[in-house]
């Protein structure tokens, strides 16, 4: 893999001369990369609470059975695969009409009604009933995450900005991401932990007010990015679904990172999963969680800078497999349970946490340099890549706690209904244990599989 050439700086004329794609260097403004970036604040409470709490909360608290949760957790997410790639085709219907991708982005508005209504299981709802009450309610927040998602995270690929500026854009994004992440997966356990029904309900109406105000000043900094930075408008001609699909998958380069990233994504999602479980079980003490959580996503703060430096250095695929590379070190390490302490085990979840910024980082940087070498080769479908892009991810965090779920009913696991404790087996305790160290680290060599064969910083630079 070829190092990537650095962006240009401008010409003595004034004018921004081209980076290694072709793109114009311009420069997006601090104060539109963060309003852009505040979107990632409340689309992060969705991304990190039901993939925190869901299992917990129905294995814990409703009483449904582990492999009936994980399938309640699984089967929604089986309309993403469609939903989200046909929404990236529509969002290229409309840029070519509009000028711009917003209108979807007022939908995702809504999401706010699902993540309240999905905690707030009717009083007479346990098992079956409870576990069907959340599978509809997450359905339609799918859907409404993604009306916001899609458009939301193709806007770096529309920008007229090189290979640099685009991880710039993403490493802003990573940090607000990170923030709304690290407040989610630290408030959301604080505030549930009685354990009683009504407070998952108070908890999610909380963090759904911060998910519509932080949704309003994302959809006003795409219109600002838009506007100073410029507006690649996908071609003048009609694609249909079908065909979009069928071109993104033709796409090398893009399917070995499509690839990577839904075993990348299917891992941490699966770590987020058995967080409440390792620290009842291992460390005996839930109050851990949020810890542990904190541990795990307060690093982007700090390395996303870190990681930016690394892919000037060695360029954005190289910075992925290290990443990689370091989170099955760090979840192999976790295998020693509670004999390393909770001093020790916190510092090798803050190690998990750093390679899981170079990985959000990394991946989602390289999007749009994909869509960039498809639109040199004459295709220009920045929403339908995205569109399987974010397909691809809400797979991922579907398929990750369901697999988890799948290792617990090996084991044995028995699931209870609130204020109830169980004692579970000595083997429902080993697998719980195996399914946060070794499950994900065998994961992650799938990923690097694919990742090591894909060539898209070398297609980039040339």
């Amino acid at each position: 893999m070829s190092r990537a050439t650095g962006s240009a700086v401008p010409t003595s004329d004034g004018a921004p001369r081209a980076s290694g794609d072709g793109a114009p260097t311009l420069r997006a403004r601090m104060s539109d990369l963060l309003a852009y970036s505040s979107g990632s604040l409340g689309m992060g409470v969705w991304v990190t609470v039901p993939g925190l709490l869901l299992l917990y909360f129905m294995t814990h608290v409703l009483g449904v059975t582990p492999l009936l949760a994980g399938l309640t957790l699984l089967l929604p997410k089986i309309l993403d695969a469609v939903v989200h790639p046909l929404l990236g085709t529509i969002s290229d219907r409309h840029a070519r009409r509009s000028g711009h991708r917003r209108g979807l982005l007022w939908w995702g508005l809504l999401l706010a009604v699902a993540m309240t209504a999905m905690f707030s299981v009717p009083a007479g709802l346990t098992g079956g009933g409870a576990a069907l009450w959340i599978a509809g309610w997450y359905i339609a927040g799918n859907m409404l995450f993604a009306c916001f998602q899609v458009p939301y995270l193709t806007t770096p690929s529309d920008l007229k900005i090189g290979y640099h500026e685009r991880t710039r854009v993403f490493m802003f994004r990573l940090l607000l991401l990170t923030i709304g992440l690290l407040g989610a997966g630290v408030a959301a356990p604080a505030l549930v932990a009685s354990g009683a029904r009504g407070d998952y309900s108070q908890m999610a109406l909380i963090l759904s007010g911060v998910m519509v105000v932080t949704g309003f000043a994302g959809i006003v900094g795409v219109r600002r990015l838009t506007e100073h930075s410029g507006f690649r408008a996908p071609d003048d001609r009609e694609h249909t679904f079908l065909g979009d699909l069928k071109i993104a998958w033709r796409d090398r380069n893009f399917r070995l990172l499509v690839l990577s990233y839904l075993f990348t994504g299917t891992t941490t999602h699966l770590f987020l999963a058995a967080v409440p479980f390792y620290t009842q079980y291992v460390f005996g003490a839930p109050g851990l969680t949020s810890l542990f959580m904190g541990a795990f996503l307060a690093p982007a703060v700090f390395a996303g800078p870190m990681w930016l430096a690394v892919s000037r250095r060695l360029g954005k695929q190289r910075g992925l497999l290290l990443s990689q590379l370091i989170f099955i070190v760090g979840s192999l390490a976790l295998a020693a349970g509670g004999t390393l302490g909770i001093a020790i085990t916190t510092a090798v979840i803050v190690l998990l946490g750093t390679s899981f910024a170079g990985l959000q980082l990394f991946a989602f940087s390289m999007l749009p340099d994909a869509v960039a070498v498809a639109e040199r080769g004459g295709t220009s479908r920045a929403g339908a890549y995205t569109g399987v892009w974010t397909a691809t991810e809400a797979t991922g965090t579907a398929i990750g706690p369901y697999l988890y779920s799948a290792v617990l009913a090996i084991g044995g696991f028995v699931s209870t209904t609130a204020g109830q404790d169980v004692v579970q087996s000595g083997f429902a305790q080993t697998a719980l244990v195996v399914g946060i160290t070794v499950v994900p680290a065998v994961l992650m060599v799938g990923a690097i599989a694919f990742q090591a064969r894909c060539r898209l910083d070398r297609d980039t630079a040339s």
